[in-house]
């Protein structure tokens, strides 16, 4: 099974930007979807965003879209989660997630991702 390692969470003022990265090894992006979830404090967990390198669909929840981006580069096994204009709402650990099965639709990634490969957590906060 693959490993994940996630990497970038720090404090932030809001309106600030931050580039978390999900480094993999053992497996390669081309047959799986990757993306993000977080969770804060007394929260339930939430999907932030994926990406299917296979056929480059990208999603992303309402709450993030038009200031989060998901890229990857593959030499690099690499996922990355630009989050620009952030907010105190933003505040949570943000883990990545590989689920097996290219080209998922949002809502399966969603659901399946419980049985994939996670990285451990890396904390972000920002403060108003």
């Amino acid at each position: 099974e693959g490993q994940l390692v996630v990497s970038g969470g720090r404090w932030v003022q809001a309106g600030g930007s931050l580039r978390l990265s999900c480094a993999a090894s053992g497996f390669t992006f081309d047959v799986y979807t990757i993306g993000w979830f977080r969770q804060a404090p007394g929260t339930q967990r939430e999907g932030v965003s994926c990406f299917s390198s296979s056929d480059g669909s990208i999603y992303y929840a309402d709450s993030v879209k038009g200031r989060f981006t998901i890229s990857s580069n593959n030499a690099k096994n690499t996922v990355y989660l630009q989050m620009n204009s952030l907010k105190p709402e933003d505040t949570a650990v943000y883990y990545c997630a590989a689920v097996s099965i290219p080209d998922m639709e949002w809502s399966d990634y969603l659901r399946r991702a419980d049985f994939g490969s996670w990285g451990q957590g890396t904390q972000v906060t920002v403060s108003s």
